[in-house]
């Protein structure tokens, strides 16, 4: 299963179930999330992905060139460096597909239709000051956060210590 994830808002954009690890599952996410656009952004658009074998293809590198989409790929392929891909794989694998077996492609590709847009559409998230991600895509500016996060150390005396300023 390849997902294309709005960074801001969560949402999904392009998704596409294939049955191989093939590029043209994941050229069909992208293509998705790239028609899907609805408006036009003054921003840079940035693509980050793990470095498999699809999302460096020649192909897969052509759609994002001609779309001007910036490529960024993790530097050792270590999960904490795709946080966000691999917390949105983690809900639709663990919440949704728990030890669920398909009979064939066919009957999976239609439950992830409905998995997807439940996700966008109905499940909200404490990083999205709960809102669903299909509400916050709509939105702009800085979406307050609902968890509770790590203390920050305090600026002083013992962090200029630390770090030699």
């Amino acid at each position: 299963m390849s997902l294309i994830t709005d960074a801001y808002s969560r949402k999904i954009v392009g998704y596409a179930l294939h049955p191989s690890l093939e590029a043209v599952g994941c050229i069909g996410a992208l293509e998705m999330a790239v028609d899907g656009r609805k408006r036009l952004s003054p921003f840079i658009l940035i693509h980050h992905s793990d470095r498999g074998i699809q999302y460096c293809s020649q192909n897969y590198t052509a759609l994002l060139n001609q779309d001007r989409i910036a490529i960024s790929m993790t530097q050792s392929g270590s999960p904490y460096e795709n946080a966000l891909a691999e917390r949105v794989n983690g809900i639709i694998k663990n919440e949704f597909f728990p030890k669920k077996v398909y009979q064939n492609h066919k009957e999976a590709k239609k439950c992830i239709v409905a998995i997807i847009g439940h996700y966008n559409d109905r499940r909200p998230h404490a990083s999205l000051n709960y809102h669903t991600p299909e509400q916050a895509h709509g939105m702009s500016g800085e979406i307050k956060k609902r968890w509770k996060g790590y203390p920050r150390p305090k600026k002083g005396k013992e962090e200029n210590q630390v770090t030699g300023i």
